[in-house]
């Protein structure tokens, strides 16, 4: 399953918020330096989804705050 991201970094929590199916908002402490954000955005995503974070990975959108993220089975 591949859904849209919505990065919010340096928030003053970490939550996923659902936009639609295939969309979400996530905000996370970490600032977009060195990867340390979007480590964060897998690491709060397999939270909510209760899932490992090996399964998770950011397909696209790796320096912008919009990603496309993979959710594999």
């Amino acid at each position: 399953m591949k859904i849209t991201v919505l990065a919010k970094p340096l928030a003053r929590a970490d939550k996923v918020e659902k936009i639609s199916e295939t969309e979400y908002k996530v905000s996370v402490k970490e600032p977009p330096l060195e990867g340390r954000a979007n480590r964060a955005i897998v690491r709060t995503l397999a939270e909510y989804f209760k899932i490992s974070t090996s399964r998770i990975r950011i397909v696209s959108g790796q320096t912008y705050r919009q990603k496309v993220v993979e959710i594999l089975p």
